[in-house]
């Protein structure tokens, strides 16, 4: 069973930058699929970016060319960098794993809130 906590978000200005964490507990980690999504204030959920257990990378194009997703395997964590933020990106974030034969994210974390001042 694989267990998810973020971590890392707070408050930044425009322009700035955030790092966020996506540790995941039980075994196998490195077959995991593992993406970010984000819910705004009434808004609903939306993909942010992901990346397979072989390291291929996904972006929304809302935050390509700002945004980084990573993975250390033997830290059983991914990590989002988070640059040039916008006043838009403020949400709270979400990281969700996928097994390797699953098609959907099962398994969500509880959310970590990112705020963006202008």
């Amino acid at each position: 069973q694989v267990q998810m906590v973020e971590s890392g978000g707070g408050l930044a200005q425009a322009g700035g930058s955030l790092r966020l964490s996506c540790a995941l507990s039980g075994s196998d980690f490195g077959t995991y699929d593992v993406g970010w999504f984000r819910q705004a204030p009434g808004q609903g959920r939306e993909f942010v970016v992901a990346i397979s257990r072989n390291r291929g990378t996904y972006y929304a194009d809302a935050v390509k060319g700002r945004f980084t997703i990573s993975r250390v395997n033997a830290k059983n964590t991914v990590y989002l960098q988070m640059n040039s933020l916008k006043p838009d990106d403020t949400a709270v974030y979400y990281c969700a794993a996928r097994g390797p034969t699953m098609t959907e994210y099962k398994t969500w974390g509880q959310g970590t809130q990112v705020t963006v001042s202008s």
